[in-house]
């Protein structure tokens, strides 16, 4: 016996605009993060962290207005954004990972904090969230172009 979405037993359906609402929360949570870095703990952000911030802040907005109009070709504007925000926070990760300095203004390279759970960097964190973010934007993307059911 298939289950409610035509698939296996057990199986539930995920709409895509409930997909853009977990996509929201998470870029809110990661925007809410960066925020509570600088302004609540005094940590400076490095030249790296301001390319990640200019990238996520907007999905906020945008994954916002998209969930608020139903629109999941929103997804047009949220992978380009959340694809370069993870390149750049995979090659910040990068950094932290094998160096000890980096070619750009600040010290892109330091460990400034760590989770106390997972040990992640506030660096793993944003590749964390821009990888939701855009997995979250490429499932949409595929169901809008008919490859997911």
């Amino acid at each position: 016996m298939a289950g409610e979405t035509g698939g296996p037993p057990g199986e539930v359906a995920i709409d895509s605009r409930s997909l853009l609402v977990l996509a929201t929360l998470v870029a809110t949570v990661a925007t809410a993060g960066s925020l509570w870095f600088s302004l609540g703990l005094g940590l400076v952000p490095c030249e790296l962290c301001w390319y990640q911030r200019v990238l996520m802040y907007p999905l906020v907005v945008v994954l916002g207005v998209g969930v608020a109009e139903s629109r999941p070709a929103v997804w047009r504007t949220v992978l380009p954004l959340a694809v370069s925000g993870l390149v750049v926070a995979a090659y910040h990760s990068y950094l932290q990972a094998t160096t000890v300095a980096c070619g750009f203004e600040g010290d892109c390279a330091a460990v400034l904090w760590r989770a106390p759970v997972a040990g992640l960097t506030i660096p793993n964190l944003s590749l964390v969230a821009f990888g939701l973010v855009a997995g979250l934007g490429g499932v949409v993307a595929a169901r809008e172009r008919g490859l997911l059911g």
